[in-house]
This record gives structure tokens, C-alpha cells and sequence, in this order.
């Protein structure tokens, strides 16, 4: 529909001896009186063709020719405003889209043939998930949806930090711990990981070996234990979320020689020497970011010899366009919001294209129970874990809570709003439409033999009250979100839609009589409920909640 009036438009300018390279948009006008759609297009262009907006608008509605039974009217409002008032046949005749294209519904080329990579959670394997990772990997896992929905060839990608410094910490935790169970006194530091789990890795290592570790010269087989066990605690839980990985890019691989005889992270130093932008002083190397505008440089080996954070990042970005992806999403924790700028400053020097790289950051959670900040686990060390938060709401609650809000945003959670059973909570409210629609289709083929997957178009163009318009036009809105939220990296905008199919269709079912009205509008009223039904579902799998259908 909208893409019908958008070149419609076009035409139009063609015809007026327009050529521009400037966007066509439209928009739904706050007020009903002017229309349906609106464009602003004259008063984008009125400068450069040297008229006043008006009166190049008048042009344009003069030069626009529609389909008969496509547009109503046109109109002109405020500075230049093009209003398009459609026709509700047109509306209706549009809405069999849904009911033809079904679970393809809102499904684009814009991707086709390109490749991209979404990385999210990639959290250290060194504790249970926290809340904090759990809103990042579904805020990844909805933008990778969004980005399947449009046509991508997508890689989920888990970043798999097994090297440095933390992992070497974890061993050494680990250590400790098993010693204790031999029997040894440990002074433990508290600088070491905290958490119960140490402590169950290091039985069950005793379990299986006895004391025969203790006299072990290096930390390698505690290392190897604790990450094996904690990696595997992270993808069980993970997966009660339904977040799925395609491809584990292990840290380590940066750090080894291939056939040149250098590391990637090596190669990043010496790309970058060879630009004029590293320096060594006080016993480390660094990234001279001061060439670029910025007061300090960055380190990227520290005087110890380890790698800063920077380094491995540069390199693993490297391996992103060495792999061919175009489209390269990084959801990032706020901790992230100095250090990748560097990184994309080190790839655009080394002559990859940095625009093509996009980061969310999404912000910290906080979990509140009648207003009051409560830690959601008792057990395991002073984290936030995801399970039990999960646990507690259920993971359809859990995952919708954490993208309810825009990422840039601070979340409270709020637990008990979370766990209530009423249109206050915003997943029970998403859901008991859908639920609404399944019972309300079950008993129509009970009593009239309905049948949702005949063809509705007929019937359909015998709509036209408000309610039934308004809640057409918006599932026909459903495409455009789909690209607004992936060109923003905002989920949290098809929440906000769905919220509002939801809200217009409990209205249609309160106003509009279904089982009870006329027979031709009755079978209307009901392909206009499976419509709905379907863009639910098909939002429903991309934000990753169910579609229940008894509630």
C-alpha cells in the first residue's frame, strides 16, 4: 500500500521534470480529518525547485494518477503537506496480503544475497549468566530475527572470551577451591571469583580425580573444568530463553600463529605501525588515538605483556570482513561505550569499511518487587542470575520485560508486574489477544463450519467502520516496522506495535459484533480476526514469546 502511493508519487515528480535522490517518506497524521498517509516530499524539495511548498504540492496533486478505487481524495494541509485519504476498499483488498503471505507476512529482499553477523551475550565463561547479559543476548537475538525477516543471510555469533587474564583467575579459583576439598587450609583472595559454583566444579573435579590434581604444576585442568562446566550452564540457560548460536568464535584463535608465522593480533600491531599510529613508551603498545583528535592514546599491550581488551576486538572485527558479512551488529553492554569507538577507528585505518559496523548498547537492569531493588539469587556469589529470574516469571515475561523499553535506556523489572495474570502485564495483554482470536475461530468452525484458510478477499471488501479500518491499517503497518526496527536496532518499536494491534483489535472485538452479526459480515469480521491473529504470531517469533491459544 504504502509503497503503491510512494510511487505514485515518483510518477509525479517525473512528470513535473523532478529528479531527486532524496527519500520518499510517509506518515500517519495525528488526526484523522487529514487522512490517512502524509508526505512531506514538496516541502523537502520546494527549495531546490525554487517554489514555495504549496505550490509545488498543488503541482504534484495535480500530476498524481491512482488506480480507481485506490485513493479517495488528496488534500493539501499546513506549509505543504500531500494528505492521501484512502479508499476502505483499497484498505481491505490490501489485507488479503496478510492472509495469502501468512508466516511470510512482513518478510523482505532488502537483505537478499547479503551476508551478516549479529554477536550477542558473549559473556566471559567464568559465572552463570547475570540479568544484565540476559537483556543484551535477547535484545541480539530479536535484532537478528528482525534482520532474518529482511531478507539477511544472518550468523548468530557468541564471542567466546577463553583467553587472558579472567581465565587465567578462574583456574586459579578453581584450584583453590579443590584444594580445600582435599583437605589443604587456603588463604583465599578476594580478588578470586566468590560464587558457589567454584566450589561445585572443584567436588566434582575431586570426585572424579581425588587429590591426584594437587600436586598438578599448572591450572590448565581447573581452567579447562570450570570453563567446560560454566559454558555449558550458560547455553542451558540460553536455551530456556530460546537465544540459539550459530557460530562460538573462540578468543584464543587471535593469539595463535597461522601460516604466516604471526598472530591476527599481531598483524593488527603491525598494520597499524606500518600506518604511523602505534607507539611504544612506559614498557607497552599503544594505539596513538591522539593523531586522531582524541587527549590520550589507548593501550593495546600492557607493560605485562597482556592484551588489552582493544587488541583481540581489532582482530576479531578483522575476521568479520575477512568473512565476507556486510551487515556487522555488535550488542554491547553500557561497559562497551568507550572502548568501540576505538575499535572502529583502528578498522577504518586499516581499510575496512567502519560505517558497515552497527552497536547496540543496551543499559543495565535492576529487579524491583513492590518498588523495593531485590537481588534475584541468594546462592551463587552477589549476581543478578538470569535463571532465577526466569524461575520466578517465566521466560516469555522474562524476555518481552527486556525489551519492552529502548535500550538506551535504565530497566527496573518489575517482578510482580511480571507475574500477574491481567491486561496490566504487557505480555499477558500481547498474548490473551492472540488467545481471544484462537477461541473465537474454534468456536466459529463449531457452529458455521468457518474455514481460516479460504480466501477472505471477497468478504473482507464488505468493511468499513472505523474500527475495522483502523485495525486493518494497522496490521498493514506491520512490513514498515519491521524495517524501522531493524534500521534503528530498536525491538522495543514492535512491542510498541503489537501492543497497539492488540489494543485496536480488543476495541473491533468490543464494537464490532462477529458471531452474531449478518452472515457476509460475520465471515468478514472473521478473516479480519485471522489476519490479526497472523501478524501476531509473526511478531510473536520475532520478538522469541509463545502464541498461546487458551489462556
Amino acid at each position: 500500500m504504502q509503497e503503491y502511493l510512494i510511487e505514485t508519487l515518483r510518477e509525479a515528480l517525473v512528470r513535473n521534470g523532478i529528479e531527486t535522490s532524496k527519500p520518499i517518506t510517509l506518515e500517519k497524521p495525528a488526526r484523522k480529518e487529514f487522512g490517512d498517509f502524509s508526505t512531506n516530499i514538496a516541502l523537502v524539495l520546494a527549495k531546490a525547485c525554487g517554489k514555495q511548498p504549496r505550490d509545488l504540492a498543488r503541482e504534484l496533486q495535480e500530476s498524481m494518477e491512482f488506480r480507481k478505487g485506490t485513493v479517495e481524495k488528496t488534500t493539501i494541509a499546513g506549509p505543504g503537506f500531500i494528505n492521501f485519504h484512502l479508499a476502505p476498499s483499497f484498505i481491505m483488498q490490501s489485507l488479503e496480503q496478510v492472509l495469502a503471505e501468512r508466516d511470510g507476512f512482513g518478510r523482505s529482499c532488502t537483505g537478499k544475497g547479503q551476508k551478516a553477523v549479529v554477536e550477542y551475550v558473549s559473556a566471559n565463561p567464568t559465572g552463570p549468566l547475570t540479568i544484565g547479559r540476559g537483556r543484551g543476548g535477547v535484545l541480539g537475538d530479536c535484532l537478528a530475527n528482525l534482520l532474518d525477516m529482511q531478507g539477511f543471510d544472518v550468523t548468530r555469533e557468541y564471542y567466546f572470551n577463553d583467553a587472558g587474564r579472567q581465565m587465567t583467575i578462574l583456574g586459579e579459583s578453581v584450584r583453590l577451591r579443590y584444594l580445600e576439598v582435599c583437605g589443604q587450609k587456603v588463604d583465599y583472595p578476594e580478588t578470586h571469583y566468590q560464587g558457589g559454583y567454584i566450589r561445585d566444579i572443584a567436588r566434582k573435579l575431586h570426585n572424579n580425580h581425588g587429590s591426584e590434581l594437587a600436586d598438578a604444576g599448572s591450572t590448565d585442568a581447573f581452567k579447562k573444568a570450570a570453563e567446560t562446566a560454566i559454558f555449558t550452564s550458560i547455553k542451558n540457560t540460553l536455551h530456556r530463553l530460546n537465544i540459539h548460536h550459530d557460530s562460538f568464535f573462540n578468543e584464543h584463535k587471535l593469539y595463535l600463529e597461522d601460516e604466516s608465522g604471526s598472530s591476527p593480533n599481531q598483524q593488527v600491531i603491525d598494520a597499524l605501525r606500518e600506518k604511523g599510529f602505534i607507539s611504544e613508551y612506559d614498557g607497552a603498545t599503544w594505539f596513538t588515538t591522539t593523531k586522531l583528535g582524541q587527549e590520550k592514546n589507548k593501550v593495546l599491550i600492557k607493560s605485562t605483556g597482556e592484551p588489552s581488551y582493544r587488541l583481540p576486538d581489532i582482530a576479531y572485527h578483522v575476521t568479520k570482513f575477512k568473512r565476507g558479512f556486510s551487515e556487522i551488529v555488535n550488542v554491547f553492554g553500557a561497559d562497551h561505550i568507550d572502548e568501540y569507538p576505538d575499535v572502529i577507528e583502528a578498522l577504518n585505518i586499516l581499510g575496512y569499511d567502519g560505517s558497515r559496523i552497527r552497536v547496540a548498547i543496551n543499559q543495565f537492569v535492576t529487579t524491583t518487587v513492590n518498588g523495593e531493588t531485590v537481588k534475584m539469587s541468594t546462592r551463587k556469589g552477589n549476581a543478578d542470575l538470569l535463571d532465577d529470574l526466569i524461575d520466578d516469571v517465566g521466560a516469555d515475561a522474562t524476555r518481552l520485560f527486556f525489551i519492552m523499553r529502548s535500550r538506551d535506556s535504565h530497566l527496573n523489572f518489575d517482578v510482580e508486574l511480571a507475574k500477574k495474570q491481567s491486561k496490566d502485564n504487557p505480555v499477558f495483554y500481547l498474548q490473551y489477544a492472540h488467545a481471544r482470536i484462537c477461541s473465537l475461530l474454534k468456536i466459529a468452525k463449531k457452529e458455521i463450519g468457518f474455514n481460516p484458510v479460504a480466501s477472505g478477499a471477497y468478504h473482507l471488501q464488505k468493511l468499513d467502520s472505523s474500527h475495522e479500518l483502523q485495525l486493518s491499517l494497522a496490521l498493514l503497518d506491520f512490513p514498515e516496522v519491521i524495517s524501522t526496527a531493524s534500521r534503528l536496532l530498536e525491538p522495543q518499536k514492535m512491542v510498541d506495535y503489537l501492543h497497539q494491534v492488540a489494543e485496536l483489535y480488543h476495541r473491533f472485538y468490543q464494537e464490532c459484533p462477529i458471531l452474531k452479526a449478518e452472515k457476509e459480515i460475520c465471515l468478514a469480521r472473521l478473516f479480519l480476526s485471522v489476519a490479526t491473529r497472523q501478524v501476531l504470531r509473526n511478531g510473536f517469533r520475532i520478538l522469541g514469546i509463545t502464541a498461546p491459544e487458551t489462556m
